[in-house]
């Protein structure tokens, strides 16, 4: 039996301690080269990432469409007002197929979902009813009722009531004994412009009632062509639902009458 002699000293300490690191160093080189070895999908998503590798922020697509809206110009102010509160994101406007199509992380795409279901929203439509009273002092002697239907978007609605005078606008001749005349047509009667905006509480018109008429005179020079009576009124205000407003009056030429001419609104739907 041959003996080995046992080295003592702090030379054999730390050879000692060496030995004890790299047993137990190499178990965890072990585990570290297992998990290298696993494929992507086993490893845990970091923080800044999704399950499958993307960035939540990356950018989606999504076309809504605007189902409320009736003209181009209240759809602009609705890309406009996109443009500014989600200036990050692309926002194109289609206008035949009333579409917005928007490109942009998740977040600016719910936020502009969310404020197209605050903005476009369903108009109110509005019975404007006007009443031209003929008043002869403080006795009504006629009225006339002209009821129209408005959006509260500020879109104008027309309404038109009389006939057509031809009026010859020139004169040619062509040859010895050819004559031609040019011919324009002039809308004669009643006449009623309105539009409404706002909410039931603070309904704002807009309006103007044209009233004219052929007169016994004629015109200037050798046409022959009547003189056009016309007598229009312009007028902005607030109205209350349901309560008449008196927009003004008028005298009525060549009698002691005088034309009131009164308006009052009601909430269809």
């Amino acid at each position: 039996m041959k003996l080995i002699p046992v080295r003592t000293g702090r030379r054999a300490m730390l050879s000692v301690l060496s030995l004890s690191v790299l047993v137990f160093t190499l178990p965890a080189l072990m585990q570290r080269a297992a998990a290298q070895d696993k494929p992507d999908e086993d490893q845990p998503a970091s923080a800044g990432q999704s399950a499958a590798g993307q960035n939540p922020a990356a950018a989606s697509y999504r076309t809504i469409y605007l189902t409320n809206v009736t003209s181009d110009r209240d759809a602009n102010e609705i890309v406009t007002d996109l443009r500014n509160m989600l200036p990050r994101a692309r926002l194109y406007y289609v206008s035949a197929q009333r579409a917005l199509s928007i490109e942009g992380s998740a977040g600016e795409i719910e936020s502009a979902q969310k404020m197209l279901s605050e903005i476009d929203r369903p108009l109110n439509t509005y019975r404007l009813t006007f009443s031209l009273t003929e008043m002869d002092g403080d006795k009504a002697v006629g009225t006339q009722k002209v009821s129209l239907i408005a959006l509260d978007n500020g879109d104008k609605t027309t309404f038109k009531q009389g006939s057509k005078v031809p009026i010859v606008t020139a004169t040619s001749v062509e040859g010895s004994s050819t004559q031609s005349s040019q011919v324009q047509y002039v809308d004669v009667g009643l006449t009623i412009e309105a539009a409404v905006d706002g909410s039931p509480d603070t309904l704002r018109l807009r309006t103007r009632i044209a009233q004219s008429s052929v007169s016994d005179e004629r015109a200037a020079g050798n046409t022959g062509d009547p003189a056009i009576r016309q007598t229009a009124l312009e007028a902005a205000a607030a109205l209350v639902p349901g309560k008449p407003l008196v927009l003004g009056s008028l005298d009525i030429p060549g009698t002691s009458h005088r034309e009131e001419i009164s308006v009052v609104s009601e909430l269809v739907r």
